[in-house]
């Protein structure tokens, strides 16, 4: 959403306000204009705030103020001096049709969706109330009276509205930053750094003692996710030749690890 910072700077000009809404409807400068909005600013801040109060912290308050300046110039601009009307009284509701309407505007969800969703929730929390435990979706389902597949489509809608912003709040800490949905988002393209270094250990463990052509059959295998035959390929082998080469690995490996059991396990016993 845009933002309107051409009013920050409070007007210094004595000239009463009635006289300037005259020469404005006279002239229709912008320059006037902008003295009236100035003018008549607090009023879009105290609307925007008494609206933000029932929003999610999320919704930001100067995104409401932006949409009410808007219509505060559209109000300025239909005044009727003529009508003996309170600009104050004409405006309040303009402004406040024009952040409702943003609102509108930001929520991709429509109104049937968020209607059925209201009443889910509403029977959920009834249910909840009756039967001291969560209701499954059957009950839920028979308090609202409604068949199967029309179930089916609320619950699919419901679906839709389940959105959350990333700048909201998960929970508050003892500092001055809180902690917010995007702090605690996993990244699934995020590696662990302890099992990477697990991995490596692994290979270089599997790896030892082998010859070039062996290690790369074992890597290429195991963790390039290679068939023999491409591995044969690879190395400029038959597939015979690298299933050969690769039986034999496995025996040797097998024989490494029972040595190591049984090392290990006497150091055991001698403890």
């Amino acid at each position: 959403m845009a933002r309107v910072r051409s009013f920050a700077t409070p007007s210094t000009d004595t000239q009463p306000i009635g006289e300037v809404w005259i020469e404005y409807k006279k002239t229709g400068t912008e320059a006037l204009r902008n003295r009236l909005v100035e003018r008549f600013l607090p009023l879009v801040k105290y609307n925007a705030e008494r609206i933000h109060t029932k929003l999610p912290d999320e919704v930001d308050v100067e995104d409401l103020m932006s949409a009410g300046i808007f219509g505060l110039m559209d109000a300025i601009d239909a005044f009727d001096l003529e009508r003996g009307v309170k600009f104050e009284t004409y405006c309040a509701p303009r402004i406040r049709g024009a952040i409702l309407d943003e609102l509108r505007s930001m929520d991709w969800v429509p109104r049937l969706v968020r209607s059925r969703t209201s009443q889910v929730e509403g029977a959920r929390k009834s249910l909840t109330m009756e039967l001291g435990r969560d209701p499954t979706d059957e009950e839920i389902r028979k308090k609202l009276g409604v068949s199967d597949d029309e179930w089916a489509k609320i619950n699919k809608d419901a679906g839709a509205v389940q959105t959350v912003s990333l700048s909201r709040k998960w929970f508050e800490t003892d500092s001055n930053k809180d902690v917010r949905e995007i702090d605690v988002l996993r990244d699934p393209k995020q590696t662990n750094p302890f099992s990477t270094a697990q991995r490596t250990d692994l290979k270089d463990l599997i790896t030892k003692g082998l010859s070039r052509a062996e290690r790369l059959i074992v890597i290429l295998y195991y963790y390039e996710q290679m068939t023999m035959k491409e591995i044969g390929v690879t190395l400029d082998l038959s597939e015979s030749r690298v299933s050969q080469m690769h039986s034999s690995i496995l025996a040797r490996l097998k024989a490494r690890l029972n040595d190591r059991g049984e090392v290990l396990a006497e150091e055991v016993e001698a403890e």
